[in-house]
């Protein structure tokens, strides 16, 4: 269910908050864009934004566009074809068919790990329906790794808060280059008289009785009396527990049922 809710977040989304086209997003080394001027089809170009930020055009030669939307840039070089009498009040229009600069990485427990170019302004929910959406491995937590003036950054996102209170707003957007890391879900342990001992996903709120049920309910010979559960503590010793059937359970817990002598 909740792997539901986080793939209808991802498509959701796109109604909350401010959304931005491709036309927004700044030009950058890399990016691969198609230059057109209105009626005068001789003068369509398509090229590749170079390391230094420039693109070159006939007539008017190295244009600076990096940091530029395409919006302005086909501005800038309307104004330059206008100022330098090769053209009356030209029209020129810029499209990126590649985007090179603009792109994100979105790794860990999705479908599709990978880079992914950025279209447009994009939050947390967004990027990780690009990639697939969460595989049945991922879990509640996502890490957004950003760089900045040499800085890396870390931010950590509880998905679970954010699908459960269908508050949009509070989605981080990332951007270019930043790393999004969908976390593996955090696991729990039952052995003993159950009837399917292993390991299970920890989901959210579960508790010591849910977990019998998760592991099959009990043997014949099991008991719920005497229930034992081994978590380890701060400093990393492991401890014995006597809990009772409504205490919530911890990510690592080894629940242990005991066998009935009567």
């Amino acid at each position: 269910m909740k792997r539901v809710l986080l793939l209808l977040l991802g498509l959701m989304i796109a109604g909350w908050g401010p959304a931005s086209t491709a036309a927004d997003i700044p030009l950058g080394p890399g990016d691969v864009v198609k230059v057109s001027v209105f009626g005068s089809d001789d003068l369509t170009l398509e090229t590749r934004v170079s390391e230094a930020g420039s693109i070159s055009y006939p007539m008017i030669g190295d244009v600076q566009v990096a940091g530029l939307s395409p919006a302005q840039a086909s501005r800038k070089m309307a104004d330059l074809l206008q100022k330098g009498g090769f053209l009356v009040n030209p029209q020129v229009n810029i499209l990126v068919t590649v985007p090179q600069s603009q792109m994100i990485s979105v790794l860990g427990q999705v479908i599709k790990p990978g880079r992914y170019p950025l279209d447009g302004q994009r939050n947390v929910a967004d990027v990780i329906a690009l990639a697939g959406g969460v595989s049945p491995d991922g879990g509640d937590s996502v890490t957004i790794v950003r760089t900045e003036n040499g800085q890396v950054t870390k931010k950590q996102v509880d998905i679970y808060d954010l699908t459960h209170n269908g508050d949009g707003t509070a989605l981080p957007f990332v951007g270019p280059n930043d790393v999004v890391y969908v976390e593996r879900s955090q696991k729990f342990y039952i052995y003993g008289e159950v009837q399917h001992p292993g390991m299970y996903r920890l989901e959210r709120g579960t508790t010591v009785l849910q977990a019998l049920s998760v592991g099959g309910g009990l043997t014949l010979r099991g008991t719920e009396r005497g229930l034992k559960v081994k978590r380890k503590s701060a400093s990393g010793e492991m401890e014995e527990l006597s809990l009772k059937k409504d205490d919530l359970l911890k990510p690592d817990d080894i629940v242990y049922v005991k066998e009935s002598w009567f």
